[in-house]
């Protein structure tokens, strides 16, 4: 399977989750929720279960330009298939985002 094909795909679970639409206007980043995802995608490669690779730049620039408001929602909200949340957690510090720890 291809790159862009395992992102597609972790993109559409993503966006047909019913959990994830519901949850897209009931929190601080209102409508952004869903294109907070989509925009994290640059980072899927660090975050799949079991990855050892480091995030890139695109996935720090976007950490950097969402926050840390938006990320604690995206890591406090429903689990997000394909997605180890333990490794989703540590992309701030390993791109020195430096943001406070989500409550």
């Amino acid at each position: 399977m291809r790159k862009s094909q395992i992102l597609t795909g972790i993109i559409l679970m993503i966006l047909v989750e019913p959990g994830l639409v519901k949850e897209a206007t009931a929190h601080p980043c209102g409508q952004t929720f869903l294109s907070a995802l989509v925009q994290l995608v640059p980072c899927t490669l660090s975050v799949v279960p079991f990855s050892t690779l480091s995030p890139n730049e695109p996935c720090c620039t976007a950490i950097k330009m969402l926050g840390q408001p938006c990320l604690c929602v995206i890591a406090n909200g429903p689990s997000i298939p394909g997605v180890d949340h333990t490794l989703a957690l540590q992309l701030p510090g390993k791109c020195s985002a430096n943001f406070p720890p989500c409550d």
